[in-house]
């Protein structure tokens, strides 16, 4: 895994567990000498996880769509910036330049990036392991859905596997390595 794409927040949260999760997630990224991909933003989670990758010592390469290159405040710290046209833009080329994906607490951005990268993986359009990041329990509503789900026939059980959930940022990405490096 050269490249893991992390999906979040351009918001901090009102948990300070949030922000240190995602501190966390970006030192350990470097620690592994893994570049970061984000969504390119120096707000919220989006800087938070950006601002320690880098400060570890990793590349971070961010996506942001011309739109809301004002709004989301780009980040003109990072390695490489694309500014691109589209979210549709922002989500192909972040899926394209990444090997792995991560979610970390966000709103319905970060929603919409993760459940679009299980969709595609259950289409069979790409094979790249997901992870959950889930601090404080923050995603265990999306879980039981998910769950409920597959109990009502929507979801199966291989499908509900392509994500690997933790609430330790580290263990989603051993997780992550494990599923890289399995045939």
């Amino acid at each position: 895994m050269q490249r893991i794409c992390v999906f979040c927040g351009a918001a901090a949260g009102l948990d300070p567990l949030y922000a240190e999760t995602a501190a966390a997630l970006g030192r350990e990224v470097a620690l592994r000498g893994i570049e970061l991909v984000t969504g390119g933003g120096k707000v919220g989670l989006m800087g938070v996880v950006a601002d320690a990758a880098l400060a570890a010592g990793a590349e971070v390469t961010g996506v942001i769509p011309r739109g809301l290159e004002q709004r989301e405040v780009a980040h003109r710290g990072l390695t490489q910036l694309h500014v691109v046209e589209t979210l549709h833009e922002r989500k192909a080329l972040m899926h394209r330049l990444s090997d792995a994906f991560v979610a970390l607490p966000g709103g319905f951005g970060t929603l919409d990036e993760l459940m679009e990268t299980i969709t595609w993986a259950q289409l069979g359009l790409h094979a790249k392991p997901i992870g959950v990041v889930n601090p404080g329990g923050y995603f265990d509503q999306l879980l039981a859905f998910i769950a409920a789900a597959q109990e009502h026939g929507f979801v199966s059980g291989a499908h509900r596997e392509l994500l690997s959930v933790e609430a330790d940022p580290i263990l989603v990405l051993d997780a992550l390595a494990r599923r890289f490096a399995a045939p």
